[in-house]
């Protein structure tokens, strides 16, 4: 490994090269979805066991559009707005992936959502599912608020990784509250440097995922912003080098914001004048 290398994201008993995670729903076609998670570089996708267009108008199912071998699936539960629902769901995630023979069996990405128009997430319900779900031996990566108090609590509730939205699903807002995620990072990492908190939600562009990277997140989740691009190929790579570029900058010792200039070339032994 060279020094300019992003090293491995953990999350519980998995280990990825990249720390971008991307969805599949959304694209226009399957064949576009393809094009796009290859162009990403990503190690993880998420599909939406509930919600997800499995089958397209021809008959075509997702999962034939998936390299099994190449990708760890993240079961999802878009789409649930209660934790029975979100317990069940699942439930049919790990079944579906154990007859694949796909590692993303173990765990799964817990959305319980308060109401279809913010689809913000319901803290009761989802604090309740992630107790239910762990106890069921489930790895539990918990979609939640940006609330660090919340955090704390699924944490303790024994999520696997807090994650904590920019802004609304889809709404391509950004990061919205920075303030809010440097908490979550320090109450989630007090005494354990390495617990991993991913942005999950509301991005919009490169700029969005560089910035959660440069705040010291450990990965950026995002589907709407590569499958609704005018250009979801370039978007795809965009995204896989602005993961990337946050990364590096969050760890090289950025310089620090002064008020007034600083010269770049040394002053001393300059020409004289006479």
């Amino acid at each position: 490994m060279t020094e300019l290398d992003v090293k491995p994201l953990r999350l519980g008993s998995h280990n990825f090269t990249s720390r971008l995670i991307v969805g599949t729903g959304k694209y226009a076609t399957f064949e576009l979805m393809r094009e796009c998670l290859t162009i990403s570089q990503a190690d993880v996708i998420t599909v939406a066991v509930r919600r997800e267009r499995l089958v397209d108008a021809a008959g075509r199912s997702i999962l034939d559009f998936i390299d099994l071998n190449r990708y760890t699936i993240l079961p999802n539960t878009a789409g649930c707005f209660t934790a029975e629902d979100a317990v069940r769901t699942a439930r049919l995630g790990r079944e579906i992936l154990l007859g694949l023979e796909n590692p993303g069996a173990s765990w799964v990405k817990l959305e319980v959502l308060a109401d279809k128009k913010t689809l913000l997430p319901d803290p009761l319900a989802t604090l309740e599912a992630t107790k239910q779900l762990v106890a069921d031996g489930f790895e539990v990566l918990c979609y939640t608020s940006d609330d660090p108090i919340m955090a704390r609590r699924l944490k303790d509730a024994g999520a696997t990784s807090v994650m904590p939205a920019g802004s609304p699903i889809g709404s391509g807002q950004g990061i919205l509250n920075p303030n809010n995620i440097r908490i979550c990072l320090e109450y989630l990492k007090e005494g354990d440097p390495n617990y991993p908190v991913i942005v999950d939600a509301g991005v919009g562009t490169a700029s969005d995922v560089a910035f959660a990277m440069e705040l010291g997140c450990d990965g950026v989740l995002l589907n709407t912003a590569i499958a609704s691009a005018k250009n979801p190929r370039l978007m795809a790579e965009a995204m896989c080098l602005a993961c990337r570029a946050g990364y590096l900058a969050a760890n090289s010792g950025r310089i620090p914001k002064r008020l007034y200039a600083t010269a770049s070339s040394p002053e001393d032994g300059l020409i004289s004048a006479k």
